[in-house]
């Protein structure tokens, strides 16, 4: 365990305005608002503040009653993470009902490829055969090990942690311990190549949640995998932390911009994953972190929605002028999990 130096009235005023901001924003039932509404859920976790709660519990009401899609993608399904935090504090057998329809779709209907991984998908259409990409850590494999952690369900977390496994062996660079973007299993290639600082974000932080959720994660063979993967990522991502405190866009590249929403997910899985060495890579990227959000609680400088780009002048540019729901999900998330283990 380690603490952290920060003040938690300054945390808890920004998880309020960041919150109260996103809920303006115009999400509908898709990955940016699941990851937006996962960083609420986790503060409303942490704080007990049941006006957290009531904010995500409107606008999923109100999104239900409106008329949900026919089919489920794997973005779509980032949406679950809110849906288990409505159904645990409320009860209401439709929140789990949406649940287990997604997990149903991810077990019986997704496509896959190789040995049972699931490829990413943004539509209903084929749109990248046989990919997979960092951000599925996230929409899915994160969703189904919370799913069969809840249920006991053997099978489901072992497939939550087959995703894990084999996005590690495809997108982790054994030499650097960065991960890429995505990889193409029809022509067994990284495609551009690049260490793309949101795809690190995905996976750093969602590896930090298995041992942080699966009870006696040490009997899980793959667990093992998870946890030399994430050590190692950790490891070379603190050296690459900008004097600011925060990542870049490409993380090695040091004309790529500072993101913010790859600093929120690196420095949250530092906090989750809680080993001493980091303790000043944290507290530097909380000043940075909160130089980046404003009175109103818009969270600045997040990269645009991000396909794997061809060449890296594609990541460089894109756009970080706009409000997007996973910057303010993730920075959500990294002061939730701050107020866990401060001083």
């Amino acid at each position: 365990m380690i603490t952290i130096e920060a003040n938690a009235e300054v945390l808890i005023t920004k998880i309020n305005k960041i919150a109260e901001r996103t809920i303006l924003m115009d999400l509908t039932w898709d990955w940016p608002t699941g990851v937006a509404y996962y960083g609420i859920c986790r503060a409303y976790e942490v704080t007990g503040d049941e006006n957290l709660l009531e904010l995500v519990k409107t606008r999923v009401d109100e999104l239900i009653d409106l008329g949900l899609h026919s089919e489920w993608t794997v973005n779509r399904c980032a949406m679950g993470h809110c849906l288990i935090t409505l159904y645990e504090a409320t009860a209401d057998q439709k929140y789990w009902d949406l649940v287990m329809s997604k997990i149903d779709y991810l077990q019986n209907k997704a496509l896959r490829f190789g040995d049972g991984v699931l490829q990413h998908t943004v539509s209903s259409k084929n749109d990248f055969p046989e990919q997979a990409w960092a951000d599925t850590l996230f929409m899915a494999a994160f969703f189904m090990l919370r799913v069969g952690v809840i249920n006991k369900d053997e099978a489901l977390i072992n497939d939550a942690l087959n995703q894990y496994y084999w996005h590690i062996k495809y997108l982790q660079n054994r030499e650097n311990g960065l991960f890429y973007h995505g990889y193409d299993h029809t022509i067994k290639s990284n495609l551009s190549g690049f260490f793309w600082g949101r795809a690190n974000a995905w996976a750093a932080y969602t590896m930090s949640q298995v041992g942080a959720r699966l009870p006696q994660a040490y009997l899980y063979p793959k667990f093992m995998d998870v946890q030399g993967s994430l050590d190692e990522q950790l490891a070379a991502l603190k050296l690459l932390q900008t004097d600011d405190g925060l990542w870049r866009t490409i993380l090695d590249d040091e004309e790529s911009y500072e993101e913010i929403s790859a600093t929120a997910g690196i420095a949250a899985a530092m906090v989750v994953k809680r080993n001493p060495l980091h303790k000043k890579y944290i507290e530097k990227a909380v000043h940075g972190m909160l130089e980046n959000v404003t009175d109103d609680g818009r969270v600045l400088n997040v990269s645009g929605g991000t396909a794997v780009m061809r060449d890296l002048a594609g990541y460089r540019d894109i756009s970080k002028d706009w409000l997007q729901g996973w910057g303010q999900g993730l920075a959500l998330t990294f002061f939730a999990e701050l107020l866990v283990c401060l001083d």
